[in-house]
């Protein structure tokens, strides 16, 4: 089957907001592109990227502030007199909202291979922008008891269940629409949208820290970052709204081929790619979340680094992840996506505990932040070239449900609880590398499954 992907602004076509009104002419870009300038044609082209991503970043933002600030909320809504045990609880509460993925994914999946990605992914946005704003209004525990951690709870569930269906569902969007021999590079915006929310949470707890007492801090100040979500969750609904639906889900439409019941034609004629995403997915989810979710926790409650000194280090080290997603995005387009996953599953595996051993050592700002960067390039790896991976396993008719499933899945069993295992294994053990073992067994798992892969960068997107 050709590359419909190929069709240069092709998305913008319909009637979205920005078919209506402010680039009309790019309505025409599907059929008659020789007609189109090349401003014109560049916007036709990042217009899907910018729309597709800017909800994901909202989407991590949230769960990057809340890590970031999981000490304060512990000791809001988890009082305790045991050591740790507010802190753990704080981070039991971010993992169980990763447990409701599986389900978003089901849900939101189904709707976006029947529907349509475009509003699947509408949907996504609503639901997380607000849940996080509400998140940022919630009375503490010394207000109103045991309604305070119940209500965060439940909040954490709805992010859960809108972030099951953001990943996916922005990977199959932007791959679907890249060019042909590009849709590492265009599918690693995906990667990018989720480094930036990162960074973005990362950028706001470091001036938050830097400039206001931890006494204002506990008392209102880590309330900020999730009331602020909800100005880019508003941002990324409009441009969402304002764009049709990817080239091949219309094609589907048109030929009347949208299948009825993806999830039941995934799990019976796709089973072994249900489980390559599943081992697929092993090794990155741990990775992102140990280096990055659990990284300043890490840095400032086990090495005791001041907290501005652990946010600045995340922050520096987020920047330059989120420049090597596409390069390395890139590079898988044009050596395959095999030698970038192999080599971040390797890495994890051989450098995972000597470079926190390093970081324990030596408690240097300098050391810890070299560290990082290099387990950071290790994820970029992985990070770049995975969303096109996962999209080239399974048709279209059924790629939104079958990435999100056992995607979220993984992520929900070994992602989402890599800061609650870290922090729960360094209290239990007494020893603060024990965590890394989790990494290193992430990584072996993984190496293995990506050495079963068929190589697909060149092949015509099903």
């Amino acid at each position: 089957m050709p590359d419909q992907g190929s069709s240069q602004g092709g998305g913008v076509r319909g009637s979205g907001v920005w078919g209506r009104r402010s680039i009309s002419r790019l309505r025409r870009a599907g059929t008659e592109r020789p007609a189109l300038n090349r401003p014109t044609q560049r916007l036709a082209a990042v217009l899907p990227i910018v729309a597709g991503t800017i909800g994901n970043v909202i989407e991590w933002y949230d769960f990057a502030v809340y890590a970031y600030f999981a000490p304060t909320i512990g000791t809001l809504f988890f009082p305790s007199d045991i050591p740790n045990r507010s802190l753990l609880l704080s981070f039991g509460v971010f993992g169980v909202g990763f447990f409701m993925r599986p389900l978003g994914g089901l849900f939101f999946g189904h709707y976006g291979d029947t529907r349509g990605r475009r509003n699947a992914l509408a949907a996504t946005v609503i639901l997380m922008g607000a849940s996080t704003f509400v998140i940022g209004l919630l009375p503490p525990y010394g207000r109103i008891g045991i309604l305070a951690p119940l209500s965060l709870l439940g909040l954490r569930l709805a992010q859960g269940f809108s972030a099951g269906g953001e990943w996916a569902g922005v990977a199959a969007f932007l791959v679907e629409y890249a060019r042909p021999g590009r849709r590492g590079l265009t599918g690693s915006w995906q990667q990018v949208s989720v480094g930036a929310g990162f960074l973005a949470g990362s950028a706001v707890a470091t001036l938050l820290t830097s400039t206001l007492t931890t006494e204002t801090l506990t008392a209102w100040g880590w309330r900020l970052p999730f009331l602020f979500g909800l100005v880019i969750a508003l941002v990324g609904l409009y441009l969402r709204l304002g764009l049709a639906d990817t080239p091949r889900f219309r094609a589907l439409e048109e030929s009347g081929q949208v299948a009825r019941a993806p999830i039941t034609e995934a799990f019976s004629a796709h089973r072994r790619g249900l489980l390559t995403v599943v081992g697929f997915t092993l090794s990155g989810t741990v990775a992102y979340y140990v280096f990055l979710a659990y990284f300043p926790t890490y840095v400032s409650a086990v090495l005791n680094l001041p907290v501005r000194e652990a946010a600045l280090i995340n922050t520096i080290g987020l920047a330059v992840f989120i420049v090597l997603i596409p390069f390395a995005g890139a590079l898988s387009d044009h050596v395959g996506r095999k030698p970038l996953l192999l080599a971040h599953a390797a890495g994890c595996a051989i450098l995972g505990y000597p470079l926190f051993r390093l970081m324990e050592a030596t408690r240097s700002f300098w050391v810890i932040l070299a560290a990082q960067l290099v387990g950071i390039t290790l994820e970029a790896l992985f990070s770049g070239p995975a969303p096109a991976a996962y999209s080239e396993i399974f048709p279209t008719r059924i790629r939104y449900t079958a990435i999100s499933v056992p995607y979220n899945l993984a992520v929900a069993a070994f992602g989402g609880t890599a800061p609650f295992i870290a922090t729960y294994l360094v209290g239990a053990t007494g020893n603060r590398l024990s965590f890394t073992f989790y990494l290193i067994a992430a990584g072996l798992v993984s190496f293995l499954v990506y050495l079963t892969l068929t190589e697909t960068y060149r092949a015509d997107l099903r």
